[in-house]
């Protein structure tokens, strides 16, 4: 069979809806889409209702991704030409210049099961083969299998505390050391972290909601006509998934060339250095603690730039992340029923001199939803 005839056959069996046709939640597409041009922006938070397709949205950007080149028969998905996305054995490999198979395979999305054990998570060390045979005996857990890839958390606010925190550090290092019995094993675990969660089922404590780098609201659809829009597509993906994802075949190619792009222009972003004095400003005025909330605005504003095939980040690009860099980070208080993402519209547009339209100021108070997001 030729290769044109098998690939449409192999990713009819896969049925992911393409990420091109889901209509509407434009910040969490967003924050998801930068989030891969630049993982260092360090993860999404998507909290909102049940049934706005948080999970589908994540498994649709997957598919989308490119392929990456892996080293073959490696657990933990080395990059056979980064020394710094390389587990310890195929450094050494490299060292001794031997030959390192490479193979070709889909960035993986893992799902981290809300009952999964830290064992299950980082991996485990035998160390009854570790001591008897005198080997390093490890079996890769979750982390490992996530590496150059993306980690999806669905109900993370119902995740054990130390779990989150093991794998925002991970995420934050790039890095999984497994220690036990004074014996010591790590590898690379460089993955977009994305949670999700509903609100009405509790939040995350702060210092672990500061560690995501953005936070997109989401809400149910309220527009009739989009509505409808929504159950129709699916009805006809459903029906005939092959069918569906023909049609939007070049739109997925288009954004997948655009990513790609994004990825290899991002280095020669600019920003000047008024912008990032007011960013800065923005974050000072809104009494954000510490400086996570002024770097991944930076590097937001940076990946938007090179989304759209920038070299210079501006004010609007600024403008259009803000609010998902920063709304997360702010001292709540209980009695205040301001969205959280107009108080940062507001404070940005005095700093940068700039008025919110009416328009934008009722679309964020009542959706959260940002008209420059779109």
């Amino acid at each position: 069979m030729s290769p044109t005839a098998s690939a449409p056959e192999k990713r009819a069996s896969r049925a992911v809806f393409p990420f091109t046709a889901i209509v509407g939640q434009e910040e969490m597409k967003l924050a998801l889409l930068l989030n891969v041009i630049d993982p260092k922006i360090g993860g999404v938070m998507i909290m909102g209702d049940r049934g706005t397709g948080k999970s589908t949205t994540i498994r649709a950007l997957a598919d989308l991704l490119p392929e990456i080149e892996v080293v073959a028969d490696d657990p933990f998905n080395s990059d056979p030409n980064d020394p710094d996305v390389m587990s310890d054995t195929v450094r050494d490999l490299v060292a001794q210049q031997q030959e390192i198979p490479v193979a070709k395979k889909k960035v993986q999305m893992v799902d981290l099961p809300l009952g999964a054990t830290e064992d299950r998570v980082c991996g485990t060390i035998d160390i009854e083969k570790a001591l008897s045979q005198g080997v390093r005996a490890f079996e890769p857990g979750l982390l490992a299998k996530a590496n150059r890839g993306i980690l999806y958390v669905d109900e993370v606010n119902l995740l054990d505390d130390h779990l989150v925190d093991v794998l925002l550090d991970s995420a934050a290092s790039g890095w999984n050391t497994v220690e036990r019995e004074g014996i010591s094993i790590r590898h690379p675990a460089r993955f977009v972290l994305v949670g999700s969660g509903n609100p009405e089922e509790g939040e995350l404590r702060p210092q672990l909601l500061d560690r995501f780098g953005m936070h997109a609201e989401i809400r149910t659809v309220k527009e009739p006509a989009l509505r409808v829009e929504i159950v129709e597509q699916r009805a006809e993906f459903d029906q005939n998934p092959q069918q569906f994802l023909e049609k939007y075949q070049d739109k997925q190619q288009e954004l997948q060339q655009k990513l790609v792009s994004a990825q290899e222009l991002l280095p020669s972003v600019k920003m000047e250095y008024e912008l990032r004095v007011n960013i800065s400003s923005v974050c000072s005025e809104l009494d954000v603690d510490g400086l996570r909330g002024d770097i991944v605005t930076n590097r937001a504003a940076k990946a938007i730039a090179a989304l759209e095939g920038r070299t210079e980040a501006t004010v609007d690009d600024i403008r259009r992340v803000i609010a998902l860099c920063l709304r997360h980070r702010l001292r709540k208080d209980p009695l205040e029923s301001i969205d959280s993402g107009y108080k940062v519209e507001k404070v940005f547009g005095r700093v940068f001199g700039l008025e919110m339209s009416s328009e934008e100021t009722g679309t964020a108070t009542s959706n959260g939803v940002r008209q420059g997001v779109r």
